[in-house]
């Protein structure tokens, strides 16, 4: 089943968001590639939207139980950061929906963005996340998820001492 959101970002140009597909799943990271691969074109465009485009992607965050989906919106919410788009961290109610999800896949870029964003409220639930993944074995994943759960508590600490 595709899931299709069409919207308008920042001009008359409109955009739309692939949900799952048979194709999608392949976009995970693999045993030969431990990172996702997303479509740059629509990565780019949201990216060029900046804070315009931040109520559009929210409304993705709050509305999908797509996998493949909220991981490419949280992709581009970690690029936004990285260019300096501001408004994010007011994005936390949302954000927080995820902060109980077991997918690795969200909880590193969710790690990623509370570790840009150092959000007060994201510190507790980047703990949790790292304990419950350090007490279950997964040896199917082809990453660890807690390498970046752990950078992220690392910096809230590092930043709390300056």
């Amino acid at each position: 089943m595709v899931k299709l959101i069409s919207c308008r970002v920042n001009s008359n140009l409109p955009v739309q968001i692939l949900g799952q597909n048979s194709d999608s799943r392949s976009r995970f990271a693999t045993s030969q590639r431990n990172y996702c691969v997303f479509d740059e074109t629509e990565v780019n465009f949201w990216l060029r939207g900046r804070e315009h485009s931040l109520p559009f992607l929210n409304s993705i965050l709050k509305k999908s139980d797509d996998e493949y989906e909220l991981t490419k919106v949280l992709y581009i919410l970690n690029r936004m950061l990285d260019d300096g788009v501001t408004g994010i961290d007011g994005m936390y109610p949302t954000l927080s929906r995820f902060n109980n999800t077991q997918s690795p896949n969200i909880q590193t870029f969710l790690a990623g963005i509370y570790r840009k964003t150092q959000i007060p409220d994201a510190f507790g639930p980047l703990v949790k996340m790292l304990i419950q993944n350090s007490l279950k074995v997964n040896s199917k994943q082809n990453f660890d998820p807690n390498e970046e759960i752990g950078g992220a508590i690392l910096s809230y600490i590092y930043n709390r001492k300056s």
